[in-house]
């Protein structure tokens, strides 16, 4: 009889001991925090508007400019659209930091890009009556010293005043400084004031000013922005008054490097519906790094005491299959693709189940003409569908730019395997094939981040293009913006290309 229960202490000792560690493992895989618009989202910014969320990022390079998603419920984002289907007159590139206000029945949109007479950053502002579509550009509004980049709207009372980061180019320490906006959003009124100086040359940027309990509280990001070696965080300082003096958090940072995810930062408030206020920032994976980019990440603000300082917790986005197919079946083309504005100008058709890629390739290009989607993960496979035969190379692209990418694509009677990097093109193989279409092409990243080409005729077998040495992609990322995986085009303008599917599995 004893045997029997001690056996059955045992047997219970054990399910109690699975149970705890079950328990265990299921609270940490709680612990992984999900992003909330996955891939190569910085800088966001967030407005609520009749019960619906619209956020708003840096596109950096690539066309469409700013792309905007949807929400109802601040978790589960869809894009619709873009601020700027082409680039503004005044415009060269770098558009970063779009910014979101409204008022007088007007949304408005305070944006960084460079001037194209000097290439000086400023700040420019578009309107619309509607939240993500519509949008007009109406100018420059701020252009100081060697750069003016990052601009915040504050409205104190029935002031509006927009911030903006300065000095970040001189010998001399960045300064968030502020002007008063005059009544219509479209341009500014005397001269501009300091709100906070980084006397400590850590960096200063990205700011976002909120009002609790008598004080002013500004939020900030510190550090490297972007590449492998950034060291974002954020900060906050606070006032009795909007003009300063600020006093800087002594336990800053209130947001910085976890087990999942490095360099936090540049992001902005917004009340929910549950009257919560949330953090819509930035952070790069720390798996994927800088081959998914900075992507949109979610906090949320408390105040452990009235009068006290503020908290920002993570809070996790939903897991999602980011897996995309692409079918062409429809005459309007996906939200979804970019290109590389300032080295093609693409002519973009669907019809029939068939996309046409064609246009003109600027000087100076080695790559041609890319269609492209921001990747989720470092680790990847994409396939393709090639349906017409002429001489124009067409195919698969991994892109960083125009002197850094790497693709598979089919020319005449030939399967070529390239890629250009340091500005120089290079065919890396090339097999003869029979010219029977359609043709399929493959790019697989593997977890070494070496990366494989494959190729079949007519539903055959998978035929892989095999190099003597092993090809990494390290070279492919850019500073401010993660590579890109699409569609690829190098002819003359009378050429095109044409697919009748893309998809992109993780």
């Amino acid at each position: 009889m004893m045997r029997k229960k001690m056996k059955f202490s045992w047997y219970v000792a054990l399910v109690v001991i699975a149970k705890l560690l079950l328990i265990m493992n299921i609270s940490s895989a709680q612990t992984i925090i999900e992003p909330v618009i996955a891939g190569d989202f910085a800088d966001p910014s967030i407005i609520r508007t009749n019960n619906q969320y619209y956020a708003v990022g840096t596109s950096s390079e690539w066309a469409p400019h700013f792309p905007i998603y949807s929400s109802k419920d601040l978790l589960n984002w869809k894009q619709t659209g873009y601020v700027f289907d082409k680039a503004p007159a005044w415009t060269s590139g770098s558009f970063w930091a779009p910014e979101y206000d409204y008022h007088d029945k007007t949304y408005f949109i305070y944006y960084t890009a460079r001037r194209k007479k000097d290439n000086i950053s400023c700040i420019g502002v578009a309107t619309s009556k509607y939240p993500d579509r519509g949008f007009v550009d109406q100018g420059i509004i701020i252009d100081y010293g060697k750069e003016a980049i990052d601009a915040f709207v504050y409205l104190d009372g029935t002031t509006r005043y927009i911030t903006f980061k300065a000095y970040g180019l001189d010998k001399r320490p960045i300064e968030i400084l502020a002007y008063k906006l005059a009544q219509n959003g479209l341009k500014v009124e005397g001269e501009p004031f300091s709100l906070l100086k980084d006397d400590q040359k850590i960096g200063l940027e990205g700011q976002s000013i909120m009002k609790k309990d008598g004080y002013y509280y500004l939020f900030y990001s510190a550090g490297n922005c972007c590449g492998v070696q950034c060291d974002y965080n954020v900060r906050v300082a606070r006032s009795t008054s909007f003009a300063g003096p600020y006093e800087l958090y002594a336990a800053n940072p209130l947001l910085m490097e976890n087990e999942f995810w490095k360099c936090s930062g540049h992001g902005t408030f917004v009340k929910a519906l549950n009257g919560k206020d949330y953090y819509l920032y930035h952070a790069y994976n720390k798996k994927n790094n800088v081959f998914s980019g900075r992507q949109g990440m979610l906090a949320q603000l408390s105040w452990p005491e009235k009068g006290g300082w503020p908290l920002l917790k993570e809070h996790s986005g939903p897991p999602v299959n980011q897996d995309l197919k692409l079918n062409f079946a429809k005459p309007e083309i996906d939200k979804r693709w970019q290109w590389d504005f300032r080295n093609s100008s693409p002519t973009i058709r669907q019809q029939n189940g068939q996309l046409h890629l064609s246009g003109h390739i600027h000087k100076d290009n080695l790559t041609g003409i890319v269609l492209t989607v921001r990747p989720v993960s470092a680790i990847f496979e994409a396939t393709t569908t090639v349906t017409n035969i002429n001489s124009a190379l067409k195919g698969l692209v991994y892109y960083g730019d125009a002197g850094a990418a790497i693709g598979i694509g089919i020319s005449g009677n030939a399967i070529a395997y390239w890629k250009v990097e340091n500005k120089t093109r290079t065919e890396l193989s090339k097999i003869k094939i029979k010219t029977t279409v359609p043709v399929e092409l493959k790019i697989k990243i593997a977890d070494d981040l070496s990366l494989m080409v494959f190729y079949r005729e007519a539903n055959g077998a998978w035929q892989n293009v095999p190099l003597k040495e092993k090809i990494t992609v390290n070279f492919l990322p850019q500073w401010d913006r993660s590579p890109r995986i699409g569609l690829h085009f190098s002819g003359s303008i009378s050429q095109h290309a044409d697919f009748s599917s893309f998809e992109l599995k993780y």
